[in-house]
């Protein structure tokens, strides 16, 4: 029998290191959901395009063959993992969708094994050594939501959580936790003058979405120094979980590879909004000029 969703359940964030070596990765990343399992942990998110290196940092038609179809082979191993250890997983690839159509996908992997569906990453970053846009064409399934039997998921990839938008629209489809896979760092050469600032901003834009919307948001991030000197992105790690409060209940450091547990439990959702129901009072008659571009 399934639990109740107004039951309390455990998340598990990867904070993980990627080497060069696919395989490495995907065994590192397979040893890392047993332990959040044998900690509780009854859905675990590993980090954004955990398989690879974060090879977004140049434009290389080659490394468009690190690619894999969904459901594939990381899908289906990750489904043996899933079925044996009865976790739902969420596994961030990098798809091959059809000859020279690609996206940045996660796929959503239940207890049974079974994939449960998918989200393609809806905004992607062009900035420098984040060529994203070289790689992945934007998301053509909108902001889903997936039925667990821990309560109703959305998963968000990384340069999404930047944008209310996306939040707003797994909230209002239900979601009790919003997922955010992430790989995102320091340029080095910034990071003195900078890196507390952006850190800062991160951390503080993910944590409005879980006040604005009264739902948990659990970032996972990798971490680690990837790229020559001159192209190097210094991963900040700093995992996190945030209730529907805004306050963080679990957090990583910026260094070092984690497996990060919280729990999270459906009643905080209810009984936040009925303090701050920014839900009950949202102008939905007055939003129209949010779907246009610009105003002025």
């Amino acid at each position: 029998m399934s639990p109740s969703t107004e039951s309390k359940f455990k998340v598990g964030l990867v904070q993980m290191a990627c080497s060069r070596d696919p395989n490495e990765n995907l065994a590192k990343a397979e040893w890392r959901v047993r332990e959040a399992a044998g900690h509780g942990a009854q859905i675990v998110c590993l980090p954004e395009l955990f398989r690879t290196p974060y090879f977004c940092r140049e434009e290389d038609p080659e490394l468009f063959a690190l690619a894999e179809p969904i459901p594939g082979p990381t899908t289906e191993r990750l489904g043996r993992v899933a079925r044996e250890l009865k976790v739902v997983l969420i596994a961030p690839l990098f798809e091959r969708r059809a000859p020279g159509l690609y996206h940045n996908t996660a796929a959503v992997i239940g207890r049974k094994g079974e994939l449960f569906g998918i989200y393609r990453k809806m905004h992607i970053p062009d900035d420098p050594l984040f060529y994203e846009k070289f790689y992945f064409t934007p998301g053509d399934l909108g902001f889903p939501t997936f039925s667990t039997p821990f309560g109703r998921i959305s998963v968000l990839i990384c340069w999404d959580q930047w944008y209310p938008e996306a939040a707003r629209a797994a909230a209002l489809r239900g979601a009790t936790v919003v997922f955010y896979p992430t790989a995102i760092g320091w340029h080095p050469a910034e990071k003195e003058q900078r890196g507390a600032a952006q850190l800062d901003a991160w951390r503080t834009m993910q944590r409005s979405h879980a006040i604005a919307n009264g739902v948990y948001v659990a970032a996972a991030n990798r971490v680690g120094l990837e790229g020559p000197a001159d192209r190097a992105i210094e991963f900040w790690g700093s995992s996190f979980v945030a209730d529907p409060f805004g306050q963080v209940i679990a957090e990583a450091n910026d260094s070092d590879e984690a497996t990060l547990i919280a729990e999270c439990d459906p009643r905080r959702i209810e009984e936040v909004r009925r303090n701050w129901p920014f839900i009950r009072d949202r102008r939905i008659d007055a939003y129209a000029p949010l779907l246009e571009r610009w105003l002025g």
